[in-house]
């Protein structure tokens, strides 16, 4: 009888401190009423054990039902619990996606030094100090809540848009901007960005880079396109100490209100700054999320422009879902410069050949040079959805 009343003692304690700590909490986030009514309960229920306590009767026949909260004071409950007070250099619960501005934060433009000292260079320096395979529990939770958050307001954002206007572009990180070839990949992205099309990349640099400059100067003249491209010269490399200056000059020259893109870059190549012309970044800690991710949402096909061993792998992580049909239907697949992916990465031939033998079946392949050629056919197939 005596520890049966230092136990009920203890569980008085337990139940006082928890219910006043939960009230204070509720308060502070003006539920006034839902913490009174918390309370009420809770006293209820200590009453009823109080009385139970009393009785000669079987543990089993003494059990109180606690009666249900409210479900607002529930979900009240489950941000104390949910939500750990961790000291990170990134937001864990962050709400929405990134954009250059949030993303940059601390730089100062005209001071490109000044670049070590934004918000994403401070959370990639962090990165790597706790080693880019952490083994800290804190620090994998807390990238593993952020990512699990970009995810969340990634399909938000997404879900504004039917899934066939979402196309993506994958390819190199080391195109120069002087390239010919980043031309023709911006020249693409702003043509279907015109027509509708909400256009992904992995938002980094080169053809990456394009994808989002070409979405970017969406509604803009050819000649307004080349003025930037002619501005973005000055630093053709992301290598180059001015290469998120002239970005930002351009985008300041030319700003956008009416057109957006999505890019998805992340931390475990962060020495690949995130390209700012990129209206929405969904940047991520765990780099085999954010590429599947990358090929799940661009239903609306995929254009493959010079790249190497991430947009190879990239190519037959996508054939594989195009082959199994994996999300209802297959999705085309563009092969734009017809030299390289036949003879310096001759990977087409390889799909062509799998595909003839019967290895491949449902792929929408197509190889081409022509601009035109690689619009008409991704908007051809959205129109058939």
């Amino acid at each position: 009888m005596f520890f049966s009343k230092i136990s009920y003692l203890l569980h008085y304690i337990h139940l006082v401190f928890t219910s006043f700590m939960t009230f204070l909490y509720i308060r502070n986030l003006n539920r006034k009423d839902m913490a009174d009514n918390y309370l009420e309960n809770q006293y209820e229920n200590y009453l009823a054990r109080k009385a139970a306590m009393g009785k000669k009767t079987t543990k089993k026949k003494n059990i109180i039902k606690v009666e249900r909260l409210q479900p607002e004071a529930i979900d009240a409950l489950k941000d104390i619990i949910a939500q750990p007070s961790f000291r990170m250099p990134f937001d864990i619960f962050r709400e929405h996606l990134y954009s250059a501005e949030s993303l940059y934060k601390g730089y100062q433009l005209g001071k490109p030094g000044s670049f070590k000292d934004c918000y994403d260079q401070q959370v990639y320096q962090h990165y790597l100090d706790m080693g880019k395979a952490a083994t800290d529990i804190k620090e994998t939770l807390a990238r593993t809540l952020h990512d699990h958050s970009m995810t969340n307001a990634m399909h938000d954002f997404l879900s504004l848009f039917d899934e066939r206007q979402i196309v993506g572009i994958m390819g190199g990180h080391g195109l120069l901007r002087t390239d010919e070839a980043y031309r023709q990949v911006v020249m693409v992205s702003k043509t279907l960005a015109e027509n509708g099309c909400l256009m992904v990349s992995g938002g980094g640099p080169g053809a990456m880079e394009a994808t989002h400059l070409g979405a970017w100067m969406a509604g803009r003249s050819e000649a307004e396109t080349d003025d930037a491209l002619a501005m973005l010269k000055e630093a053709p490399s992301f290598k180059e100490r001015l290469w998120l200056e002239t970005a930002l000059q351009v985008m300041i020259k030319y700003p956008q209100e009416q057109y957006v893109s999505l890019g998805v870059p992340t931390w475990l190549y962060g020495h690949e700054p995130a390209t700012p012309f990129a209206t929405h970044i969904a940047k991520y800690f765990d780099n085999s999320i954010r590429e599947d991710s990358i090929l799940t949402i661009a239903k609306g096909g995929i254009i493959y422009s010079p790249g190497s061993a991430g947009t190879m792998q990239e190519i037959f992580q996508e054939a594989v879902q195009n082959h199994y049909l994996s999300f209802g239907y297959a999705s085309p697949m563009i092969f734009m410069n017809k030299q390289y992916w036949t003879e310096e990465m001759p990977v087409y031939r390889l799909m062509e050949h799998l595909i003839e033998k019967g290895k491949y079946k449902n792929l929408l392949t197509t190889l081409t040079d022509s601009t035109e050629e690689i619009v008409s056919t991704i908007l051809n197939f959205r129109n058939q959805g």
